[in-house]
């Protein structure tokens, strides 16, 4: 049996799988906030409650925002700040007396999308996030691809490519919650969407799925929020593929359910794609929400 946790900044989820991927326990609860040691007591709680339902003792893998530092052996990264500068693999793997695997919670997503998803038999998966924030990982032949510094995958904070001036001027006003600006964080997460709609609407601050009503009834102003979302994505997607050409791209996140993204990308990516051509696919992730803690289970890869 594998186990897998999803540790969320609001919640932490657990699953337990069997051998071929089919789900055989799930539990969630609020995450502990602010205090690192409360953190570890929940994990263990969650490993114990596990396998005191099932009866089985399993793996277990850890996806988490942010990452383990290859440097120090600690987090980084993580917006649950509380994190930062612990040695939580470490930690946890004293506390439950095996190896514990610690993942960002993206290549969570491209291994789970990886092993069973929409990439299943796909090389190379390149995995994106378009929620709350964005970001990215990358799983190769199944497995986490973290980079000799740990930060493969972070997407969201490349500048946004081939800005034209409304980017720009887009780009003065906005700062990403790394300091910088320019991030692809805020333009292509759903925050950014709606932050760009209040732009042009100067208007109050309207939630996504209200501002996909109103294109799809006319509304002119939510329609070119909707084209600049679209075309930014594609470059964005346009870039990985002249860096990284992965065999597959699979979106999860608030915005993965708009559909019409799925129509609309491979013909507006071609503009920006070194040579004009390019085939690769964009996909929905197949276990959406699921996916984050499936991949975390799935650290442990089959044989």
């Amino acid at each position: 049996m594998r186990i897998g946790i999803d540790l969320g900044g609001t919640k932490a989820e657990v699953i337990a799988l069997a051998d071929d991927g089919k789900e055989i326990f799930r539990h969630r609860i609020d995450s502990p906030q602010g205090e690192y040691q409360k953190t570890l007591e929940a994990l263990v709680y969650l490993v114990n409650l596990t396998e005191q339902e099932t009866k089985q003792t399993g793996t277990v893998g850890l996806g988490m925002p942010g990452t383990i530092s290859p440097f120090t052996g600690k987090v980084k990264n993580a917006n649950s700040t509380w994190l930062n500068g612990q040695k939580i693999d470490t930690d946890l793997s004293k506390l439950l007396n095996r190896e514990v695997r610690v993942a960002n919670d993206a290549n969570c997503l491209a291994v789970s999308e990886a092993t069973d998803g929409a990439g299943k038999g796909k090389r190379t998966v390149f995995a994106i996030i378009i929620g709350t924030g964005c970001g990215a990982g990358i799983a190769i032949d199944g497995r986490v691809h973290a980079g000799a510094n740990g930060n493969a995958g972070e997407w969201g904070h490349n500048p946004l490519p081939w800005m034209t001036p409304e980017d720009k001027s887009y780009s003065e006003d906005v700062l990403c919650y790394c300091q910088k600006r320019g991030c692809l964080e805020t333009f292509v997460s759903g925050t950014g969407f709606m932050n760009d709609y209040q732009r042009l609407s100067k208007g109050p601050r309207v939630n996504g799925r209200i501002i996909m009503e109103k294109a799809t009834n006319g509304d002119p102003i939510a329609i070119k929020a909707f084209d600049n979302y679209q075309v930014r994505l594609a470059k964005a997607i346009a870039q990985v593929t002249n860096q990284l050409d992965p065999d597959v791209f699979v979106l999860g996140g608030g915005m993965s359910n708009v559909d019409k993204l799925y129509d609309s990308l491979p013909s507006l990516i071609l503009p920006w794609v070194f040579g004009g051509e390019c085939s690769t696919p964009i996909l929905k992730a197949v276990h959406g929400d699921s996916s984050g803690v499936r991949g975390a289970a799935w650290l442990w890869p089959q044989i």
